[in-house]
């Protein structure tokens, strides 16, 4: 028999549909897919030099459990320099991904009956992290009006006793926003008040548009720093989502805690991963602009075709690289005695009939949106679009 905790649990809906597009792909389907939040982007070759010269250097072995010194010192230096942030090397583990950060921190802090705050529209892995730890998500709504940021008072109404933690993540995956310094000062006034942790899941850090700015909220004072882990990490902004490197910044006597788990799991990261991600963060930041160049390119092209569709409309992401649009006018609609009711149904509608893998908005947390990467190339894009056009044309 299974556990109880294995039971509560769903595999990644975006995992699970970049897996189907995939298999679609293989039996020869011309699948167009924005499923996935993965850069289609290639590593950057000074990063991959840096991983074969340690392969050749022989560092292949067992690395500290938390990370090698020379990458928590990379780590320590970018968030000095990015976030005007001040860590010591106790105060920082590298992790076999962000994802991974994420749920060792859930590890660490949470227990039976803890509440955990999680603004929706959220990413899917938190309320199961959450699950999986035998705290209790409780979710606190976000509006499309407020630029899905988390309004204080919302926040302060679902606060009880055993509110243990709020998850902030900006720039926002699925939304594309981002918050801005106004409003991480209110949260961090609530948060402060009632004692809560922040876990700030910046890992979109560097892929912002039109002028924006990133503020972490522990950078807003040494109080709400003490009470915040920060998690990042090299896959997004450097295109290295399969090296598995991510990073938590933190209060010690929490890190250590996330290491001593850690090393009862998985042991170091990958250590010629962790050689790359010295590179990629202390190396030529080039690539990053090139990225964003192009990503920006697309964001506008998407955007403004996604609100030339009849029954949808899309806020512009200010950050990372999802469009997050409103399709519940198409519900109720109907094709060949189908009926389009959910965010679930257009989806798997757009899938079987129009060749397009995106990911229902009931994931996520708002079932009246879908979520689709501009993280794949332009001409893949406006063949996506168009597709899409075409198929929610024939609905009435």
């Amino acid at each position: 028999m299974l556990s109880n905790r294995a039971s509560k649990i769903k595999p990644s809906p975006t995992l699970a549909i970049d897996a189907k597009a995939k298999a679609m792909k293989a039996e020869g389907v011309d699948i167009v897919s924005f499923g996935v939040g993965e850069p289609d982007f290639d590593t950057p070759d000074n990063i991959k030099e840096a991983a074969i010269k340690a392969i050749r250097d022989g560092f292949t072995k067992y690395t500290p459990v938390g990370g090698i010194d020379p990458l928590k010192d990379a780590i320590i230096e970018k968030f000095r320099k990015d976030n005007n942030l001040n860590y010591m090397r106790d105060e920082i583990i590298v992790s076999c991904g962000a994802k991974h950060s994420l749920y060792n921190i859930a590890q660490a802090l949470f227990g039976p009956g803890d509440e955990i705050l999680i603004p929706s529209p959220y990413w899917v892995s938190y309320p199961d992290q959450v699950v999986l730890n035998d705290a209790i998500p409780v979710f606190v709504k976000t509006y499309e009006t407020d630029s899905f940021m988390v309004k204080t008072k919302a926040i302060e109404s679902h606060i009880t006793k055993r509110t243990k933690a709020l998850i902030l993540n900006s720039p926002s995956n699925p939304t594309g926003l981002t918050y801005n310094k106004e409003t991480l000062e209110r949260i961090a006034e609530i948060v402060l008040k009632h004692n809560l942790y922040v876990i700030s899941d910046e890992i979109y850090e560097k892929l912002l548009y039109d002028g924006v700015l990133h503020f972490s909220i522990a950078s807003l004072g040494s109080n709400i720093k003490n009470k915040t882990i920060v998690v990042n990490g090299l896959s997004k902004a450097y295109a290295m989502t399969g090296w598995r490197i991510g990073y938590a910044a933190g209060p010690k006597e929490i890190i250590k805690a996330m290491t001593n788990i850690q090393s009862q799991s998985t042991s170091n990261p990958t250590s010629i991963a962790q050689k790359a991600a010295v590179e990629a963060l202390t190396g030529p930041q080039d690539f990053i602009n090139t990225m964003l160049t192009e990503f920006d390119m697309r964001r506008k092209f998407l955007i403004n075709e996604l609100n030339s569709i009849p029954g949808m409309s899309c806020l512009t992401p200010t950050g990372a690289f999802y469009a997050f649009p409103n399709t519940s006018r198409i519900y109720g609609k109907s094709i060949d005695n189908r009926k389009i009711s959910s965010s679930s149904d257009l989806a798997l509608y757009l899938l079987e009939k129009a060749k397009v893998a995106l990911v229902h908005g009931e994931a996520f947390g708002d079932d009246n949106y879908i979520r689709l990467s501009y993280a794949t190339s332009i001409d893949e894009i406006k063949k996506g679009v168009e597709r899409i056009r075409e198929a929610v044309s024939r609905l009435s």
